[in-house]
């Protein structure tokens, strides 16, 4: 019994999101009893891209593509100031295409390692900060760059050349942000950076390009999005079962469970119109205020139910994932990274984290009024 109390208690710890959203979900299947309408209440569309292109990103993250190109960068770098320019723009640029969970995955270990070999190991948290706020930031770009912008995206219709235009000031002003940390860093001269990485062979990447192919055509709406996840999950179930293994489920189950609760609330028609009422004409602000409390993905689902102002939704829940640590649940992974190789330097990591995360959040939230 007491283990079994364990597990849960873990379950809990990790799945913080996952289990509330059960929870909700539960609840809400209480008031509306599970029927067949439950089935359209699920974006079959959205959860079949997301499992593409994580297996997708395993995949490259397996064959060790994104260290093996940032290795190659960093042997130019000869002084602290480009090693840490590289090493907090390699996030911001690759978290459009991988996300901004994997690109936080990949590159702040990679940066640990880095930075230890330098001996530079008094800029790891600030760098590892900046790197969090190039991914949460980058990664709203894109609809594949992160889990909310895919989902809106995809339920609201968005065309890529409108989600682009939307979010690329809020890009620019983050770009600028982080390039004046990174120039006013003190400089000084280092040796030559390399470590030990190889990418993977010619048929491990061509698999992964044609599979990150085969998901862009399904973002742009040109092959059905099942069918795409379908060809996917047989490929791995074939030819490599781990990175099947390796997806997050967990993120998936979230969302499906989010799915039912935000189904089942809409079909009460008393509660959905007292929402959308108290949504209309606050939904920015909203978005962000969510966000620090339960993270922008949850928030994203939870609002886009009662409300068809997209470009708030977006930009709110976007530059939401800053501030609070939870804020975006990527920046969770950086912090745990940083936690477990200094636990010295958790404290002065939450303190830094979170008066930059707010100063550049305050910036953003303000320039969205005036665009």
């Amino acid at each position: 019994m007491i283990k079994i109390a364990n597990k849960f208690l873990y379950f809990i710890r990790n799945e913080t999101v996952l289990f509330f959203a059960v929870i909700l979900a539960l609840i809400s299947c209480a008031i509306v009893p599970p029927n067949l309408g439950y089935i359209n209440y699920i974006d079959w569309d959205t959860l079949a891209l997301l499992f593409g292109l994580m297996a997708v990103m395993q995949g490259f993250q397996k064959a060790g593509v994104f260290v093996y190109l940032a290795n190659q960068l960093l042997k130019t770098a000869k002084t602290s100031r480009k090693i840490s320019l590289i090493l907090v723009f390699l996030p911001f640029v690759f978290s459009t295409v991988i996300t901004n969970d994997v690109s936080l995955i990949t590159f702040v270990p990679f940066s640990i390692i880095v930075l230890r070999i330098a001996g530079l190991q008094r800029l790891v948290v600030p760098v590892t900060i900046m790197q969090t706020i190039a991914a949460n930031i980058g990664s709203s770009l894109t609809p594949m760059g992160n889990p909310q912008n895919l989902y809106l995206y995809t339920k609201f219709e968005i065309s890529f050349s409108n989600l682009l235009v939307l979010m690329l000031p809020y890009v620019i002003i983050t770009a600028i942000f982080l390039l004046i940390f990174v120039l006013i860093s003190k400089s000084e001269q280092v040796c030559q950076i390399h470590v030990n990485t190889q990418s993977g062979n010619l048929k491990t990447l061509s698999c992964c390009w044609l599979g990150f192919i085969i998901c862009l055509l399904g973002i742009f709406k040109i092959i059905p999005a099942l069918a795409i996840a379908a060809v996917i999950a047989v490929f791995l179930l074939i030819a490599d079962r781990k990175i099947l293994l390796s997806v997050d489920y967990s993120l998936l189950a979230t969302f499906f469970a989010f799915f039912i609760f935000i189904g089942n609330i809409k079909s009460i028609e008393g509660f959905r119109i007292f929402l959308s009422s108290v949504i209309n004409g606050h939904v920015k602000a909203l978005a962000v205020i969510t966000s620090q409390i339960i993270s922008n993905v949850p928030s994203a689902l939870l609002l886009s139910g009662f409300t068809d102002n997209w470009n708030d939704l977006v930009t709110g829940c976007n530059i939401g994932g800053l501030g609070t640590l939870i804020a975006s649940m990527a920046s969770l992974i950086s912090y745990k990274i940083v936690a477990k190789q200094y636990p010295n330097l958790k404290k002065q990591y939450f303190i830094k984290f979170t008066i930059s995360n707010f100063a550049l959040l305050t910036l953003l939230f303000t320039v969205s009024f005036i665009l």
